[in-house]
């Protein structure tokens, strides 16, 4: 792969305007950012979970606060290496002009990297998949080629982000948010279809990137760009490079600011975290400060946590630069935070050792995915079938409360199903809540 093809400013759904920049404000990239700081799917996001239930009397992350520190962090991921690019070639702004956008086309993909996730987390994704190989929806998958019916036995939140990203909805046009290429390509850290996603052996292929819909649109992405096309049915793709940096960002994001979030609700000791942090921060005096220096345990993780994530992103943009041409040709296959110097990777794995038994394990978390499990397939017990079959006066009721937007008017089954996945997916953690009451019973609408 080549970088000069890699960076692009074609944007998807407006291609004869390639190269066209008169706004002397933004970049192209930069307006990629913005728009979807101004989108309807990233506001859904501040409710939307992302460990912990919302909301509470304190203060822990969601979708919206994590996307936004991931687009702080990859940002400053980009900008390194692009600084240290510029170093070693001097003429790098001459030769390849967009290498100076790296950091804003990184921030825009980790701003957009959890769009597609439904309500409650992963288990939301894993509710929906349920539905489909264990629940009422099986009976539909007889009816579906091979591969859409892992399109939906395999729920993928990172392909739903491109398709709310590229998919014209009702209404909306042909690629409403029209990003550019390699926003778009930055977001799919699985450049593959379903059929041949989950491999764990090969880190492009531990999930899946984009749905049956989404295939053409995601292979016309990638053939611009140059990204390498390694099978083509099923179709798989190399990572485009910058994915590497939005990962590293999520990654370096979630595994930290957990523990911070961990904290405040006492799950986790000030020591605990203390000890699992400063191997990271890479400051001989930092525990001499945190004794001497500040009172409030709160300042001190905070403090520590941004110590870490400071050494974090200075060694993973290290580790790019230094990995650019296996990168490149595609034969780097583990994420940047695997690829950590021995010591600081001990470290990193007692974090995530400790996330596994103590924070993804803590019985709130525990109790709600298993909400999140009975909500989400109680809502697609009642709208697949109304919009499938839409051929009683039940039916035809609950149709009227899909929105407009997603009441998609093809006529296939697969189509039906992924407009109801549209409407579900899209759904804040209370608003599928409120929704399964009135729809179950159990709680009743009144007038506002």
């Amino acid at each position: 792969m080549d970088w000069k093809q890699l960076l692009s400013s074609q944007r998807w759904g407006h291609e004869k305007k390639l190269n066209e920049d008169t706004d002397e404000a933004r970049s192209q990239f930069q307006r990629d950012y913005d728009r979807l700081i101004f989108s309807s799917p990233f506001r859904r996001l501040q409710n939307k979970t992302q460990v912990f239930p919302l909301p509470g009397s304190i203060f822990v992350h969601n979708r919206l606060t994590h996307s936004l520190e991931v687009a702080s962090v990859g940002r400053s991921l980009g900008r390194i290496f692009y600084h240290q690019l510029k170093k070693d070639q001097p003429t790098i702004d001459n030769d390849q002009p967009l290498m100076s956008e790296v950091g804003n086309i990184v921030a825009a993909a980790a701003l957009a990297h959890d769009l597609g996730n439904p309500a409650f987390g992963h288990s939301g994704e894993a509710a929906i998949s349920r539905y489909f190989t264990d629940g009422e929806g099986k009976k539909y998958l007889e009816q579906l080629s091979e591969d859409q019916k892992k399109d939906f036995t395999h729920f993928e939140g990172n392909a739903n982000a491109i398709r709310i990203l590229t998919h014209g909805f009702k209404g909306k046009g042909n690629g409403a948010y029209a990003l550019t290429y390699p926003t778009l390509a930055a977001i799919a850290k699985y450049p593959c279809e379903s059929s041949i996603g989950h491999d764990k052996k090969f880190r492009h292929k531990k999930k899946y990137g984009f749905f049956q819909s989404e295939k053409e649109t995601f292979s016309t992405i990638a053939n611009a760009l140059g990204m390498i096309k390694e099978n083509e049915a099923p179709l798989v793709y190399l990572r485009h490079p910058l994915t590497y940096l939005v990962e590293a960002a999520d990654d370096i994001c979630y595994n930290i600011i957990d523990l911070e979030d961990a904290h405040r609700l006492k799950i986790l000791s000030f020591e605990e975290v203390k000890t699992l942090l400063l191997p990271l921060c890479n400051d001989e005096r930092l525990d001499a400060r945190l004794k001497n220096e500040i009172e409030d345990e709160d300042a001190k993780i905070s403090l520590l946590r941004a110590k870490a994530i400071n050494t974090l992103i200075q060694e993973c943009s290290g580790i790019f630069y230094e990995a650019q041409d296996q990168i490149l040709s595609g034969h780097f296959n583990k994420s940047l935070t695997d690829a950590l110097p021995e010591h600081y990777l001990t470290a990193w794995q007692a974090i995530e050792k400790i996330s596994i038994e103590k924070i993804y394990n803590y019985e709130s978390v525990i109790q709600k995915e298993v909400s999140g499990y009975k909500v989400m397939a109680g809502l697609l017990e009642e709208f697949v079938p109304a919009w499938v079959h839409n051929d009683t006066h039940y039916y035809r009721k609950l149709v009227k409360l899909i929105p407009q937007q997603f009441q998609n008017e093809q006529d296939d089954l697969y189509s039906k199903i992924q407009s109801v996945l549209d409407f579900v997916s899209g759904m804040t953690d209370l608003y599928a809540v409120e929704l399964y009451s009135k729809i179950k019973g159990i709680s009743f609408p009144s007038v506002t």
